[in-house]
């Protein structure tokens, strides 16, 4: 067994540890489980895998997080809509999930969150008595997944000066306080399967992107270096498909009905300085909700949608105009001064992957994951969410273990921080910028001193950008990153925002020269 790495000196994951490994397996190509897929799913994977002892290789096409896993709203939510709907099963799951990132696994990247619905006159009596007993259901949901009252506050009542300094912009005309719960939020998705892909290699995992997975089955599978064309042919005990929206590519024989979840990108100015989430509640629907959540680099995200998403999977989904006017015209029902298409600065939208069923809307298909194996013997981790990631990488590595016979420990994700996580206490005693102990958590000293140690890398990559050149130093030497997009688009977000992305362009092409 691999002995766990230290919390503050993750493992080193660069172009020279990316050619190593490919070499080492041309050489020795049998493993005990192959993992299809780099998202938040598969580098959980095959994080659990390593950690109980086996030898463990994960490929992806494109980047780590590429796909849906860096599209998600950032939020670690405890289930709460699904008891609308009677799922108490996914919700006391999602509940228990949150707590073991919030509090053991990834405490450095998520962290509570206050939840403002404000009680404007649009807001019946019958839907207000509905929330609120849905958010004291929630402190139940989170009592009962041993999660303290001191890390997640019980929800309660807010008088309308709460509500204002939580949610600045809110309507004052009518305004009669707001109701309020905690959730979980994430600092960066595309940062957790970093983190969690890391910590995979640290326990002798094989992470290797920009390497494609063609002809797969149960036992074997052909791999293609995209950046050179050479192929091998890897022979698995178990293979493991986890690519989410492309999973039916992999395993024909499942049928996929994606699901599209549109988010909006807004300057932090354009709600005020908003420091809660901001929950809107659709015009016409029960329990439906849009999202105003604070975020990273002066941001807001606006979402989401839930909308049928048929055809060809593309590599990065668009918002259509509906969606955006959707967002926008709900949001607004509750703003004093509505915001317009011009005020919005950037958009993504991330598809689910959801198990088709007969007959019913996106928006009401069960957020439960499913571990399926076709004929071939291929297993099929699908459906879930990124909250619930850990469980459904423990069944699908479970299913592996008994279906080849493996000899493997029990699984310890559970109790198994990530590289950089540290708790509050620690965390107030690193040395370093407050704004890379948020995203870096104990390894933003190292951080620190990369840019300390070279006053280039101490400088931000464009004017107005809260990201230092060292961060992108680091990113390429320990972080996996390869090139250009890598830096801009998934260990950073500063991609979110074109104009952003175009100003810090040439900063990144330069640290990719700098790293070969």
């Amino acid at each position: 067994m691999v002995t766990s790495p230290s919390r503050s000196a993750g493992p080193a994951l660069d172009a020279r540890r990316r050619s190593r490994e490919l070499s080492a397996l041309g050489d020795d190509p049998t493993v005990d489980l192959l993992v299809v897929g780099g998202g938040v799913t598969g580098a959980g994977v095959a994080l659990d895998a390593a950690a109980r002892g086996l030898r463990t290789v994960l490929v992806e096409k494109h980047d780590l997080a590429h796909g849906t896993s860096r599209w998600s709203s950032k939020l670690v939510h405890g289930g709460l809509r699904y008891l609308a709907s009677g799922r108490i099963g996914i919700a006391h799951e999602s509940a228990v999930e949150r707590g073991i990132l919030l509090r053991r696994n990834a405490a450095h990247l998520v962290r509570p969150l206050p939840q403002l619905v404000p009680l404007l006159p649009g807001i019946g009596f019958s839907s207000r008595a509905l929330i609120r007993t849905g958010f004291l259901a929630g402190d139940i949901l989170r009592a009962g997944a041993g999660t303290p009252a001191a890390l997640l506050p019980r929800s309660r009542r807010v008088t309308r000066a709460e509500a204002l300094r939580l949610a600045p912009t809110v309507r004052q005309d009518g305004l009669r306080g707001g109701l309020q719960a905690w959730d979980g939020q994430l600092v960066d998705d595309a940062r957790l399967v970093v983190a969690l892909a890391r910590t995979a290699a640290a326990h002798g995992a094989t992470v290797l992107t920009r390497v494609t997975a063609e002809a797969v089955t149960g036992d074997r599978a052909t791999l293609r270096d995209t950046r050179t064309g050479e192929t091998l042919t890897v022979r698995a005990a178990a293979v493991v498909n986890a690519t989410g929206v492309w999973a039916d590519e992999v395993d024909p024989s499942i049928e996929l009905r994606p699901s599209r979840g549109t988010h909006l990108v807004f300057d932090a100015e354009s709600f005020g300085g908003l420091t809660a989430a901001l929950t809107v509640p659709v015009p016409g629907s029960v329990g439906r909700f849009i999202f105003a959540l604070p975020a990273p680099h002066g941001r807001v995200y606006l979402g989401l949608t839930d909308e049928d998403a048929p055809g060809p999977v593309p590599d990065e989904p668009q918002p259509t105009p509906a969606e955006i006017d959707f967002l926008l015209d709900t949001v607004n029902t509750v703003l004093r001064t509505p915001l317009t298409h011009s005020d919005i600065r950037g958009s993504f939208a991330g598809l689910r992957p959801l198990l088709r069923t007969a007959g019913d809307d996106t928006a009401d298909i069960s957020r439960e994951h499913a571990v399926l194996t076709s004929p071939t013997g291929l297993i099929t981790v699908v459906g879930g969410k990124l909250t619930t990631y850990r469980k459904m990488a423990q069944d699908a590595v479970d299913t592996a273990v008994s279906s080849a016979c493996l000899t493997a420990g029990p699984c310890r994700t559970t109790d198994l921080p990530l590289v950089g996580a540290v708790g509050a206490a620690a965390r107030d005693r690193l040395v370093a910028p407050r704004l890379l102990i948020e995203r870096y958590g104990a390894e933003a000293p190292a951080v620190a001193a990369l840019a300390a140690a070279n006053p280039e890398l101490a400088e931000p990559v464009a004017p107005g950008i809260d990201v230092l050149a060292a961060e992108f130093a680091w990113s390429l030497a320990q972080e996996g990153a390869l090139d250009s997009g890598d830096l801009l688009d998934r260990r950073t977000r500063i991609g979110l925002v074109p104009e952003d992305r175009a100003a810090a362009t040439s900063a990144a092409e330069a640290a990719v020269a700098r790293a070969e």
